[in-house]
């Protein structure tokens, strides 16, 4: 894998750790190949890690419109940035674009179930 992916993966899924982040192996062509778990450590210098894992997430485009009120009306964005970082990672939005750079794989809908 490329260093900046795989750079990008790692900052990624050290911010979601906390949130409960859902994860699969993947084989070569990035297709599922295992069950599902959640992901609660690792270990940073694991580079197998990198190609064979991906974190399940949430396109933007997934937002529902109380999810949509909530981010507008709890979070002010320019007191408390890293907030907004929070509040995506806890909702498990894929705000980075990881979904098109073939980093993380789309969560099926009800994966994360907030309520």
């Amino acid at each position: 894998m490329d260093e900046k992916f795989k750079q990008l993966l790692l900052t990624d899924l050290c911010a979601r750790l906390p949130h409960r982040v859902k994860v699969v192996d993947v084989d070569e062509n990035n297709e599922p190949c295992s069950r599902v778990f959640e992901l609660h450590s690792f270990d940073v210098d694991d580079d197998e890690l990198y190609g064979c894992v991906r974190p399940y997430l949430r396109p933007l485009s997934s937002m529902t419109e109380e999810e949509q009120y909530e981010y507008n009306t709890a979070i002010d964005k320019d007191v408390e940035p890293e907030r907004f970082v929070d509040w995506f990672n806890a909702h498990h939005f894929d705000y980075r674009g990881l979904i098109e750079k073939g980093l993380a794989l789309t969560a099926p809908e009800g994966m994360y179930d907030l309520k």
